[in-house]
Order: C-alpha cells, then structure tokens, then sequence
C-alpha cells in the first residue's frame, strides 16, 4: 500500500502531543506524544499519515513524524533556574517541549531567575532535555520592561533600525519637496482632517465630505503617499518589507518605518503640507458608489481631531469643545450623515458587527498594569471605519476589474463543519445559522445572530464563539472578497505606514496613474510573482504581531491580577474545556476554574454541547452562564490566572 507523506508545521501542546498543520489542508494532523520524534514546537517537520483512516467528525487524522527538516529556532527565551553545577532555562514558550541543560561554564553572568537568552547548542533526542549556552541576560524577572523585551527576543523582533535606514529617512527631511508637486492635485485650501486615538503619532488618513448640488455626497480619503519616499529596492523598502507590520505592545511601539518617517514626513500632521494618495467617491443617499476616482495629491490638514472631542460635537455634550470647533460642528455633522448610510448599507448586506470589546491596559511610568478594563469607542471611531472600508472597497474593486498585479485583503467563508459544529453551542441559546442546500454560508445568517443578541446576557459569548468559527482573514494575490464584511472586493489601502501591504498597492496604483493607465505586460508578469511572494510574507508577520501582540496583553493581565488574590467577581462562562471552565470579568481579564476546584465531584465534560455536568449533583456549567469567582492564583510568568467558584 502507498504511504502518504506530506511536510508542515507542528505545534506542540504541553502535554506532549501536537498538531501538523500543512498548508494546503484544512484540518491539522494530530501526532501522539510517542510519534513527535522530539519535534519541538514550531519545526517544520515530515510526516508520515497513518493510511486507512476513517475520519468521524469529532475525531481528527493520525500522522507520525518521520524527519525533522527545520528547526523553527536556535534561540529560547527563558527563565534561569540554579543549582550548584549546573542550571536549567524554563522557556516562556509553554509548548516549546523541553527545558534547555545549561553547564556551569556557560552560565555567563545569568543568576537565579534572570531572564536569559539562550542559544541551543544540542536539541533533544531519546528523552535527554535540549543543552544550550545563555548568550544575553535580559534582567530580573519582576524588573521594568523586561516581560516586554523577553517578547521581542522570543519571536526575533527588530526592534532597532539600522544606521543606513535612519540615515535614509533622515535625508527626506521634514517639509515635502514643491518640485515632486507636478501632476498632483493642489487641494491644501480644502477643509480636511485626521481623526485618531489622542496618543497616536503615525496618522496616515485623512478625510473631506460636503454635500452636491445633486444632493450626492462626496468623501475623499486622502491616504499618506508612503510609496513616494519608500522606494522599492532601498535600505527603507528591505526594512519594511522584514518587518512586515507595526506591532502594538502595550506602550511600546515596534514601528515598520522610523520616526522620522512615520510621525515625521509622511505622518498627516495638522498645518503641513503633506503628498497623499487620495480615493475620491461621489455617494447617493442609498449608499450607492456612482463615481470615483484615484490620484495623487498635496494637502494641508485643517485640524488634528480625537475620537473623544467629534463624540463631544456629535453628542453637543461639551461647550468648550464645541467652542472651540464652532466653525467646524457642520462637517462632522456630515461625515455622521454619510457614515449612518453607508452602516446602515452594510448591514443590510451582512456585514458581521463582532462587538467584542478590546481591552485597554493602564500602565505606570515603568510599564507595569495598574488597570484594566474596556476600550471605550465611539460612533465617531465607526466614521472613520465606514469611511476606509468604503475607500478600500472602491480601489480594491477598480484594480480588480484592471486585472492589476495586486494584493487583496481576503476572508474566505467558515468551514462547513465548523459552522455545524458553531450550531450545537448555538443551540443552547436558541439559535442556528442555516446552512443553503448548496452547502452555501451566508454573511446575512451570522450578522442576524450578532443583531437578535445585541444586549442580552448571552451577547459578548456568542460574538466570541462566532469569532472562533470564522477563518483568520489574509492577504493574497488573488481576489476571493471578504466574508466578515460582506463583501465580493476588498483590500488594505489606508494605513501605508504600518502595513507593508498597503504600501505595496501604493505603489501598484502609483504606476497605473504615472503611466495614465497604460501599464506593459512584462512589468504585469514581473510584479504578479512580486504580489504572491509578499501577500505570503505580509501574512506571516501579520501572524507573529498578532500573537506578540495577545501575548503581551496576557503577561500585563496576569500582571494587573497577581496582588488581587483572594478578591471575588462577577463573571461569565466563556469556554467550557475538557480540563476547566474560562470566566470572563467585566474588565476582560479571562480565568480558568479547574475541574478539580468545583467541589469534590467529578464533572463529565459533553463535547457536543459545551458544557461540564456534575456526576451527583447535575450542576451544568454551560457557556454564558454567570457566575461568582475567587481569584487564587495568577502568575505573568506563566501568562496565567485561576479562579475558583465562590
């Protein structure tokens, strides 16, 4: 009988066993402990899948890893562990499948419970533990900012820029050059403005909208003109491109540009002259897009506005505020006009209103969580985000129909299991997403979900769950719409300087524009193979900021909650497991109750419907439900928190 043999990536879990997920499978392979070859998480890895299996619905396919052909690390970040001769190096990757042997000759000035770098100098094999060599002290363990750099270290992030980036983005200065003024438009005498978070220093879109003769609306994006100053091939470009993204960590910033460019030049600071790429689009009152039009610009930004004061004007809430911008109340009235349609447009379509709060996490001048709770937003943040939705569509559909090199923002349909699967914990709040006789999903079946619970008890779990079923969105080259926003076109444009992706299309339109259209087919081929290679690599940087950026958010919860032992809380169900049940408070900090700390029963976990049943009393704990918790155990080294039913 043929073998199949197939290469991935494992993810190892902590009790030994693990997962191979290959890329062009939708379900992950599961590997035993005994058939893990001491494969370490991460590793790209053959293996071997055991033939003649029928998979059920609950059970996934068995493989056996048979080589490993990369390790995915040669450095762990760890914490230091002393004895007399010889130490150990606990990794704060929980899942990375060993702890690291360290000789005493190469300890260097590590001391007990130092966070270390440590270079592996002999990976595990026939049960013996990995050796390795402790290259960098990072500091104590409770010390300021380290839990923050023990982060960059673990996922390699660079974090310092080279002397011949900064020295290329200090050579722009900071006023633009009137000479690269020809063939932009000439729209500083315009009332525009930028309208982000108070503390944000990189903004990179602007907006206008007035009301036509025709009783049309017309909103223009002005987009920072990123591409004009990162020129491909360039110090600045190689840079970008390694980094990927910006990645947010909790008062630190990993930029993908430097200062010097993202809050300096290319940053759409009030009052200076500043080059865009600007989206321009004539809208009915039906939200209906009957023009547009995509060019370059220069423009003077008339005010630097924050969230929290256009609320203030929209609400009237503030009589200084709307002192202060009297002259303006009328525009943001507009956009407010012009947003409510095209929500209202959207929502019609399906567009899936996850509300799921962020959390926000107070630091003190040493970076350590004296608070947590929830992100406020505002209608004036959705202005905004109706606004770049719209211009993001509108591009991404022109270059679709130009059958343009490009890369598209996509988010494919969930899996037909998976929504089978999301129907059963449905079912237990008496809903369902209906499935067409085609096997066809519709966005319109989720977002009349996320509307009937609006505001019920049940609302933040059944968003989160819903969450969990839809696929992770990604970029590619090729178009397959958006699911989460119903939409058939769709790609990242508005944020150039911190998304290499936008950056990338930038300069994609740049040349459409610059070649009044006329683009040679040669330069179509070339950059349809440039499209592929960066869509692959902009989504696994994506990926890591993603996971640096959760993991960060964890370390500062646990954090926040390591001196409110003994304190007690309302909470909600989120997650019943096989090993405990998650609570989440009201501030987002989210806990785990142990089976074992529910009382001397034994609970019988039912997969189907997500719920734990004690085997004497029947108590059922079932997602949603609310509860009353102790706190009696969190811990930031090991991003953890345990709770217990009062």
């Amino acid at each position: 009988m043929r073998k199949e043999f197939k290469i991935g990536t494992f993810r190892k879990n902590q009790k030994g066993f693990g997962f191979v997920k290959i890329e062009e499978l939708e379900d992950e392979i599961y590997i035993s402990k005994e058939n893990t070859l001491n494969a370490l998480n991460g590793d790209t890895v053959q293996i071997e899948i055991k033939a003649n299996q029928e998979k059920t619905e609950d059970q996934k396919i068995e493989g056996k890893i048979i080589k490993i052909i990369r390790h995915e690390k040669n450095t762990v970040v760890g914490t230091f562990q002393k004895n007399r001769n010889f130490g150990f190096v606990v990794p704060d990757d929980k899942n990375f499948g060993t702890d690291i042997f360290i000789s005493k000759s190469h300890w260097g000035k590590a001391r007990n419970n130092h966070k270390v770098l440590v270079k592996i100098t002999k990976y595990p094999e026939k049960g013996k533990n990995a050796e390795g060599e402790i290259i960098e002290v990072l500091g104590g363990i409770n010390e300021a900012g380290v839990d923050m750099l023990s982060l960059i270290k673990q996922y390699e992030l660079p974090y310092k820029f080279p002397e011949e980036v900064v020295n290329e983005a200090k050579a722009f200065g900071t006023k633009i050059n009137p000479n690269d003024m020809e063939n932009r438009k000439d729209l500083r005498n315009d009332i525009i403005f930028t309208i982000d978070g108070e503390d944000a220093k990189d903004l990179d879109d602007a907006i206008h909208v007035e009301k036509l003769a025709n009783g049309n609306y017309k909103l223009d994006v002005h987009i920072a003109d990123v591409s004009h100053y990162v020129r491909e091939k360039t110090e600045l470009d190689k840079e970008a491109y390694l980094r990927g993204t910006s990645i947010y960590m909790l008062g630190r910033v990993i930029p993908m540009l430097p200062r010097e460019l993202s809050n300096g030049i290319c940053s759409l600071n009030a009052g200076e002259d500043r080059y865009t790429l600007s989206c321009s689009m004539e809208i009915t009152p039906k939200a209906k897009i009957v023009n547009s039009d995509i060019y370059k610009a220069v423009i003077n930004v008339t005010e630097r506005m924050s969230y929290t004061d256009v609320q203030k004007i929209l609400d009237k809430s503030d009589k200084e505020v709307l002192t202060r911008y009297e002259k303006y109340i009328k525009d943001f009235e507009l956009m407010a006009e012009l947003a409510n349609i095209l929500k209202a447009k959207r929502n019609e379509n399906g567009y899936l209103n996850l509300d799921i709060p962020e959390s926000k996490i107070i630091l003190d001048e040493n970076g350590f969580a004296i608070d947590v709770k929830k992100y406020e937003t505002y209608f004036s943040n959705e202005i905004i985000e109706q606004f770049m939705l719209a211009a993001n569509e509108t591009v991404a559909e022109k270059f679709y129909w130009l059958q343009a090199p490009f890369i598209y923002r996509n988010h494919e349909a969930p899996a037909l299991d998976k929504v089978k699967e999301l129907n059963k914990v449905l079912f237990n709040f008496g809903y369902k997403i209906k499935i067409s006789k085609e096997d066809i999903i519709y966005p319109n079946e989720f977002a009349k979900i996320l509307e009937d619970v609006k505001g019920k008890p049940e609302e933040k779990v059944v968003s989160n769950i819903i969450l969990r079923t839809l696929r992770v969105a990604k970029y590619e080259a090729e178009n397959k719409g958006h699911f989460g926003i119903a939409s058939k076109y769709y790609c990242h444009f508005t944020s150039p300087i911190r998304r290499y992706p936008d950056l990338f299309i930038h300069r994609i339109i740049s040349k459409y524009i610059e070649t009044n259209y006329m683009v040679n087919d040669f330069w179509i081929k070339k950059y349809e193979k440039r499209a592929e290679k960066r869509a692959e690599n902009c989504s696994e940087r994506e990926r890591t900021a993603t996971k640096v950026e959760r993991e960060a958010i964890d370390i500062k919860k646990a954090e926040f909650m390591e001196d409110k032992i003994g304190e007690e809380y309302d909470g909600i169900v989120s997650s019943v497991t096989n090993f405990g049940i998650f609570v989440e408070l009201d501030n987002t900090v989210e806990g785990l109750i142990r089976y074992e700390k529910l009382g001397d029963e034994y609970f019988i976990y039912n997969e189907e419907r997500r719920e734990a049943i004690g085997e004497n009393s029947h108590k059922v704990y079932k997602i949603g439900d609310k509860v009353k918790i102790r706190v009696i155990d969190a811990n930031k080294l090991l991003r953890r928190i345990d709770f217990e039913i009062v």
